[in-house]
């Protein structure tokens, strides 16, 4: 199995509802975000997918999150944009968009670098 790691970043402000203390007010992060994707072999030229191709992917799914403040994203009117939460949108997001072959790990999202929280789904083996 192979598997490409990724890390990208974007700004981002949010609250947790109901949440007694500091973080049930408005406040913002500068989120790290490693994706981890995995497929069982490589293509001819030796890759999963292309590094750039793969930014491209989770760049775009990333831009509805860049600069925004969480909690009026149709993801979290319901659920606290927590960060466990967050990983979990965007591997979902995510993963609607990647070729069948290629599955995704792993999110990770950092909301400091001492704080992170990961999403793994299900395990399943990619589409061939």
């Amino acid at each position: 199995m192979y598997e490409l790691l990724i890390q990208t970043h974007f700004a981002a402000a949010h609250r947790l509802r109901e949440y007694a203390g500091n973080c049930e007010r408005l406040h913002g992060h500068n989120w790290r975000i490693d994706v981890a994707l995995r497929a069982p072999q490589v293509d001819r030229l030796g890759m999963v997918i292309d590094f750039r191709d793969a930014k491209r992917l989770i760049e775009d799914t990333l831009s509805g999150f860049d600069h925004q403040y969480l909690n009026e994203l149709d993801a979290f009117r319901e659920v606290n944009p927590t960060t466990e939460n967050i990983a979990r949108t965007i591997f979902d997001a995510l993963a609607a968009k990647l070729p069948p072959e290629i599955a995704i790990a792993k999110v990770t999202a950092w909301e400091s670098d001492l704080c992170g929280a990961s999403y793994i789904g299900e395990p399943e083996e990619p589409n061939l």
